[in-house]
């Protein structure tokens, strides 16, 4: 082989080792492009969403549904100075029924979030007989899907319509009896499948 030759056999070999090498398996230091991302994290909101008709009033939660789960929302319910501690349980009621039954916001929508509770329900208070605490709703409670029903009963436990420890007594509008609900983490994070435990409670 002449001198000529033999270059070219090395330059040959040198550039398919380059090639061979260039091409070996590595992990890229590049992020690959798969196009962009999510515009919203599921059941994330950039700032609390409140309705454009209560700018002002007392700020409460509610739980929505989002991705099979219950989470908490910020809302805001009038309830007028100087009302009555009973008929104050009632209109704090009525105001976290109200923002369950409206439809999310945009943005709500946008993150995943919906609600289950509908029908324009209406709450009271006791009748005579119920204790201090009862809450009827106009919907009798065993009639609610297990997802309004473990979103009501998480809103109200969780606010001054009830006494704090995470339970609340609901009733029918009739004579339905009375059970006291609790609102747990089974409840939260699986409600279509664990509905709100509940013990009887004995009138009068």
């Amino acid at each position: 082989m002449n001198v000529r030759g033999a270059g070219r056999l090395l330059a040959f070999s040198g550039l398919a080792a380059a090639l061979l090498t260039g091409c070996g398996i590595r992990p890229t230091e590049v992020p690959t492009d798969f196009g962009p991302a999510p515009s919203r994290v599921r059941c994330s909101l950039s700032e609390p969403q409140v309705s454009p008709q209560a700018t002002r009033g007392l700020p409460v939660q509610v739980f929505l549904l989002c991705g099979s789960q219950l989470v908490a929302v910020e809302r805001t319910v009038r309830v007028p100075d100087g009302t009555a501690d009973s008929a104050r349980r009632v209109l704090v009621a009525q105001g976290l029924l109200d923002e369950l039954e409206a439809t999310p916001s945009a943005e709500e929508k946008e993150a995943g979030y919906t609600t289950d509770v509908r029908g324009a329900m209406s709450v009271s208070g006791p009748r005579p007989g119920d204790p201090d605490e009862t809450l009827r709703l106009s919907t009798p409670p065993k009639d609610l899907t297990s997802y309004a029903l473990a979103q009501i009963v998480c809103t109200f436990s969780d606010s001054t319509a009830a006494e704090g420890d995470g339970s609340v007594i609901l009733g029918g509008p009739t004579g339905e009896r009375l059970r006291r609900y609790e609102c747990t983490d089974e409840v939260r994070t699986r409600p279509g499948s664990n509905e709100p435990p509940s013990t009887d409670i004995t009138e009068g």
